[in-house]
């Protein structure tokens, strides 16, 4: 069974991005079998989520296009999203933000992690815009018209008064 302690140096080493250290002992003891699945499964998630934020980043800068898909062209919310979703992770999206929406896992906004979804109604009706959570309150997207890839404060009045959602659609650490 996992301990509190266990469990809180789990979760601070998500967050720092890192398992192993904490997690090969548990107060002088070499931690359960099943302790260390979890400690596998978070750093799995922690990889993905690091290697999303990477190939976003790589984009920051690309011009705005509506229905755009590529750094060649530029991209809208979400061709960005989508390309960076099948080039780091392997997945597949649907191409509008409404339909991505709909896929993954329902979370709070006091749940997010990097990696997931974030959702807002820039168009009077909802999930009409998406982005990349990249963590300590930011996000990626391709904003709109004249703009380009860039990360905004998720907690800015404009993103705060026009949050849709989030959704996680990569596994999630231990479960």
């Amino acid at each position: 069974m996992m301990t509190r302690t266990s469990l809180g140096r789990l979760l601070m080493c998500i967050a720092l991005g890192s398992t192993a250290p904490a997690l090969a002992y548990d107060t002088g003891h070499l931690v359960a079998q099943g302790e260390n699945d979890i400690a596998h499964a978070a750093h799995a998630y922690v990889d993905r989520a690091q290697e999303l934020i990477s190939q976003g980043m790589a984009y920051v800068g690309i011009r705005y296009r509506r229905g755009g898909t590529s750094p060649e062209t530029g991209f809208d919310c979400s061709g960005l999203v989508q390309r960076i979703f099948r080039n780091a992770a392997g997945l597949e999206l649907p191409r509008t933000a409404a339909d991505m929406a709909r896929l993954g896992e329902k979370i709070g906004r006091d749940e997010l992690r990097p990696g997931d979804l974030v959702f807002f109604d820039t168009m009077r009706r909802t999930f009409s815009h998406v982005g990349i959570y990249v963590g300590e309150g930011r996000f990626l997207h391709a904003p709109s018209s004249g703009g380009v890839v860039r990360m905004d404060a998720i907690g800015g009045h404009y993103w705060t008064s026009r949050f849709n959602g989030a959704r996680r659609l990569l596994a999630d650490a231990g479960g």
